[in-house]
């Protein structure tokens, strides 16, 4: 970043923050903007680290930046076709976003995971496989899973690790980020509302491995038809997962995964016995950690030991309590329908269902044809409740309640609920409107449900 460059900053999250750090060290001009207007200058200002001189501007757009900024970094909540943007566009501004800010300052290696679920997961889980083999000190997860990359490339090494979690939002606005070994878990209708077409949400995954040649890995899920098409023509080496064939790659042969490459095949563990995450989609994860981490170089026997080890995170089917009877599950993460499926499928008893949202423009008919034999009853709160009730009617599913607060809903589930059923928090939407996250919807149960006698 030359001195002096004029950039500007826009959205003051801690992805804005972060971004802002990054540029003042390199010594640019930063002007952090944020359209809400509620927001005040001094409230902005006291999110930036100390002696930070950037501008802070809230509200109304000073237009006199319009012709004079350089750079514009993108918070990842900020869509990239905003007519403001496009005008900053039009004045010949160069467009890029918090991860690609922080690529160009990375020193060492990245692996880079995407996909519509099981991103956490599967980031998580890599990052602590990448730990044990390089030690804490040398490796950095970062990206949506909440950790800015802004805030972490300037520690990188030639000898370290980034593993990052990278949303859709955030690969519109990549330029030259370029990972080792990348990997798209899956690709199903989300964020339509942002990106529009489903076409727009798939060219903004595949993007992931757009730098990447075949010097590099590209680790995808053959069991679903937008990652294996884009096999096809995609720039890296690819490797497969899978949790219903044998492939070239990992896949799920019985209660086994095995790892199968060119021709030598070996089981490598009992997915009942070795794993302590539960649900067909968490071993898709964990196939799709073990493939990332390997073609990042570590040795198998570790790998394995860390996924043995390795517990659900949290607000992703996680475990909370059993009271009365009744085990309550916390998959707040579900903020998606085929997210929610998979909370439900691992589901093993009658099950109690907490369900809706804000409205993302998605389709509920998958989703409430998974409930056959498992739901018992659905609970419906915020936005979507209506549009999900008219679904689940459709496909002859009645047995809905209403609910007009979150503790309604708790009470009510919890009355429902019997002695050897399961309540389960995977509501298929997202939290806004209700909540400011989907992690705040997942404390708030967790504590409802700790608080029970």
């Amino acid at each position: 970043m030359k001195t002096g460059k004029k950039c500007l900053v826009i959205g003051s999250g801690i992805s804005g923050v972060g971004s802002v750090g990054l540029l003042e060290h390199g010594n640019a001009q930063v002007t952090l903007y944020d359209s809400n207007e509620k927001l005040t200058v001094s409230a902005m200002r006291e999110k930036l680290p100390a002696g930070s001189r950037a501008v802070c501007a809230a509200g109304e757009f000073p237009e006199a930046l319009l012709g004079e900024t350089e750079t514009v970094v993108l918070s990842p909540g900020v869509p990239a076709d905003l007519p403001l943007v496009n005008a900053l566009r039009d004045h010949g501004a160069e467009i890029i976003g918090e991860i690609e800010l922080g690529f160009r300052e990375e020193k060492g290696s990245v692996a880079a995971i995407t996909g519509t679920n099981g991103k956490t997961t599967t980031t998580t889980l890599v990052g602590e496989i990448m730990k044990a083999h390089l030690g804490e000190e040398k490796v950095f997860v970062v990206g949506n899973i909440g950790n800015p990359y802004t805030s972490e490339c300037l520690k990188t090494s030639e000898d370290s690790v980034t593993v990052g979690e990278i949303s859709s939002f955030q690969l519109e606005t990549i330029r030259y980020f370029h990972p080792k070994v990348s990997a798209i878990l899956n690709i199903t209708p989300d964020h339509l509302d942002r990106h529009h077409t489903m076409e727009a949400y798939v060219a903004a995954k595949e993007r992931i491995a757009m730098n990447q040649t075949k010097e590099d890995a590209c680790v995808l899920n053959y069991e679903n038809a937008y990652t294996r098409e884009f096999a096809e023509r995609c720039p890296a080496r690819v490797v497969y997962f899978s949790s219903a064939r044998p492939v070239e790659g990992y896949y799920l042969k019985g209660d086994k995964i095995v790892e199968n490459l060119r021709g030598q095949e070996r089981e490598l563990m009992d997915i009942h016995r070795d794993m302590r995450l539960v649900g067909l989609c968490n071993v898709e994860n964990v196939m799709a950690a073990i493939a990332v981490s390997a073609q990042m170089g570590v040795p198998m026997d570790t790998i394995l030991r860390v996924v043995k080890e390795f517990r659900a995170v949290e607000h992703r089917i996680e475990f909370v309590a059993c009271r009365g009877g009744v085990d309550y599950y916390n998959d707040s993460k579900g903020t998606n329908p085929d997210a929610a499926i998979q909370g439900i499928r691992a589901m093993n008893k009658p099950t109690v269902l907490i369900g809706g949202g804000y409205d993302k423009g998605s389709e509920y008919d998958e989703w409430i044809e998974s409930f056959e034999g498992k739901v018992k009853y659905l609970v419906l709160i915020g936005q979507t409740r209506e549009k999900i009730a008219e679904c689940a009617r459709k496909h002859g599913f009645d047995r809905i309640r209403f609910a007009d607060s979150f503790q309604e809903c708790l009470t009510l589930c919890t009355r429902l609920a019997e002695g050897g059923d399961a309540v389960l928090l995977s509501p298929a939407c997202a939290s806004w409107g209700m909540f400011p996250n989907y992690e705040e919807r997942g404390r708030i149960f967790k504590e409802y449900v700790h608080g029970l006698d």
